[in-house]
């Protein structure tokens, strides 16, 4: 049944593979925008994590007649004025890697005193259907920008984001951990709730 179907609007496999493993237990049929083979993609031209979600969302979820999940998520660091922000996945410019990208941030706070050194992730997921918002989800977790890499696991800003109710940083918290405390986590804690009541619903 087409309730039953969730197309995840992304490209970033980091973070596909957190959302099918956090959501797998409830068995929705989850699809990924390759297999969708769509031309065409949703330009990011927003100014905020809500605004290209919202956008991603709904652009989707009109070329799908089952459920579309499109989240848009970064760090906002304080010293920096709330950047990497919308750009964080292309902070480094056109050519951007994860790798490019932390080194550019670790550079750019370098001699920065810890007490100034407060940062966020933000995670903002919107769920819609055929070209209508179901569900808003916005999570964040609070944490300090590390001084270098530390940790192996995740993705992204996760080696240098230091979680101090843990005292590591996200890379080197498992799965598990990570999913426990992350905005995404959080964000993707309230989306199942929802989920396991919307799928249950006859009028769905």
């Amino acid at each position: 049944m087409l309730r039953n179907k969730l197309l995840l609007a992304t490209s970033n496999q980091g973070k596909a593979k957190e959302i099918k493993s956090f959501l797998g237990e409830l068995s929705p049929e989850i699809f990924t925008l390759q297999e969708l083979n769509l031309k065409e993609t949703f330009p990011e031209r927003g100014k905020t994590f809500a605004e290209n979600a919202r956008g991603k969302s709904l652009f989707y979820s009109k070329h799908w007649e089952g459920l579309t999940l499109a989240e848009d998520s970064g760090l906002e660091i304080e010293h920096l004025k709330g950047a990497p922000g919308v750009l964080s996945a292309r902070f480094s410019g056109p050519q951007a890697t994860d790798e490019k990208n932390n080194q550019k941030v670790l550079e750019l706070m370098k001699g920065v005193r810890s007490e100034q050194r407060q940062a966020r992730f933000v995670s903002c997921m919107i769920l819609t259907q055929k070209g209508k918002i179901i569900k808003e989800i916005e999570e964040t977790a609070e944490g300090l920008v590390a001084s270098e890499k530390r940790g192996s696991c995740g993705f992204g800003y996760d080696p240098i984001f230091y979680y101090p109710p843990l005292g590591k940083t996200f890379a080197e918290l498992s799965p598990e951990e990570k999913n426990r405390v992350s905005h995404r986590g959080q964000a993707l804690k309230k989306l199942k709730e929802f989920l396991l009541e919307y799928f249950d619903s006859p009028r769905s």
